[in-house]
């Protein structure tokens, strides 16, 4: 469960990490911070950072817990390390998502109801609360479409297994074919709104 509570808990952070962008629209500050002469995608990367650090404070205070309760991380040091460097990937993909969605969407209402709408089925398809040799086999085929489940099971392997370079390089090669996609859109969706 370790796993799966370190990866949500980026996933849920980095998801709502655009509200802000969100509000700051409302309120005309980010209208005025788009008037000054910087390129459009220091925005989204200025952002996407600040929310990323936060995500790996929170993991590591919950791989410290889950170090207190008995859960140790079968790689060590180096696991620790891999495990940040997943969350921060798989991190980048999702708040890019999420800052596309605060540019391109008239209010916060929208931009909660999209995410909770799309949040759950994310969950449940995914290996967050079953190993995927234990779904049927439908489900194990969605699960194979969600960055989600790379991220889980990458993080999964780490604290029970170890480090396997296979695994690793999936993990890797999935998030951040995401993140290119994600990061191109929510650039693309800023430059869009600054016209």
């Amino acid at each position: 469960m370790t796993a799966g509570v370190v990866v949500m808990t980026v996933f849920n952070e980095t998801l709502g990490g655009g509200v802000e962008i969100l509000f700051d629209r409302e309120s005309g500050v980010l209208q005025r911070l788009m008037a000054t002469p910087i390129p459009t995608s220091s925005i989204v990367v200025s952002r996407l950072s600040f929310v990323l650090i936060i995500s790996c404070l929170q993991s590591l205070i919950i791989l410290g817990l889950a170090q207190v309760l008995g859960v140790g991380l079968a790689s060590g040091f180096l696991g620790l390390v891999l495990i940040l460097a997943i969350g921060v990937v798989f991190g980048m993909g999702i708040m890019s998502a999420s800052l596309a969605l605060a540019f391109g969407l008239r209010g916060h209402e929208q931009f909660f109801s999209i995410t909770s709408l799309v949040s759950l089925p994310l969950l449940f398809i995914s290996s967050a609360l079953v190993p995927e040799s234990s779904m049927p086999a439908w489900l194990r085929e969605a699960a194979m479409f969600n960055p989600l489940t790379y991220a889980i099971d990458g993080t999964r392997q780490l604290i029970l297994a170890g480090v396997s370079l296979s695994q690793l390089s999936s993990v890797f090669a999935v998030t951040i074919f995401f993140d290119v996609c994600m990061f191109g859109l929510a650039v693309w969706v800023v430059k869009r709104r600054q016209e």
